[in-house]
């Protein structure tokens, strides 16, 4: 059909392969099985071997092409070692997407030397050293998508900030940065936003159901996020679609940063 045809040519990822840290749980689980059944090989990065397994085993048990590598972002040696073991799986990557995070937060007052440094490391250099590593390849090729997945803390101080709100909007100016370097040779770079979802990140707010009564009260949605509320938004981004667009903060939030 006609329909089909003109969708598959704006939105398949057939013979694209990404790269997703922390896609073995939470949103990032959510855009790796979304990048996958969409058509990309999908190689996933995070520290806990069991649930890398089990996220690969549904992917490929679907019909998916998918693998996983174990290893530590918060050093760079460890995310140098993971991105070149990513890329012996299916080749290089055409998308990479930076969900892996760490959520530190003590009041800033009682803030540390230690949980800066952690939450700098994982949170903004690990996504700063793969795009150095893969986004000159991808402008090289002609095509790549990179994305983040950042936070409402990179655009306004609730819920105890902190250092974590301070990578986060660290991290959307590091893709404009990309966007700047890489656009003109067909390498988009851009962030989704979420607004409060219900993943393990988020354990230490969604253990109160009043908190999170009050966060879904302010989303004009009138809910709270799911992980698979990013799947479309990840695949239009993956995709030949979205190739005007750079450089974005894309908010996925069911309204909450406009309300």
């Amino acid at each position: 059909m006609e329909s089909q045809a003109y969708l598959s040519e704006l939105f398949s990822l057939e013979g694209r392969v990404a790269l997703v840290t922390g896609g073995s749980s939470g949103i990032g689980r959510a855009i790796t099985e979304a990048l996958a059944r969409a058509g990309a090989s999908v190689v996933i990065v995070a520290r806990r071997e069991a649930e890398l397994a089990a996220t690969v085993d549904e992917l490929t048990n679907r019909g998916c092409r998918a693998a996983w590598v174990s290893g530590d972002l918060g050093t760079r040696e460890g995310v140098r070692t993971v991105a070149d073991e990513a890329a012996e799986m299916f080749g290089e990557p055409d998308t990479l997407v930076n969900c892996a995070g760490i959520n530190l937060r003590p009041p800033l007052g009682e803030t540390g030397d230690d949980v800066w440094d952690t939450t700098m490391s994982v949170n903004l250099e690990a996504p700063y050293l793969l795009g150095q590593r893969f986004g000159p390849g991808m402008a090289e090729r002609g095509f790549g998508r990179i994305m983040h997945v950042t936070s409402q803390q990179a655009h306004r101080a609730f819920v105890q900030s902190g250092v974590y709100g301070v990578s986060k909007g660290a991290l959307e100016s590091l893709a404009r940065s990309q966007a700047e370097a890489w656009s003109r040779y067909g390498v988009t770079c851009n962030t989704l936003v979420p607004g409060f979802v219900m993943t393990p990140l988020n354990e230490r707010l969604s253990s109160d159901p009043e908190r999170v009564a009050a966060l879904a009260a302010r989303t004009m949605a009138g809910r709270n996020g799911v992980a698979e509320d990013f799947a479309g938004a990840a695949v239009f981004l993956a995709s030949r679609a979205s190739a005007y667009i750079t450089g974005q903060s894309v908010f996925v939030d069911g309204g909450f940063s406009v309300h």
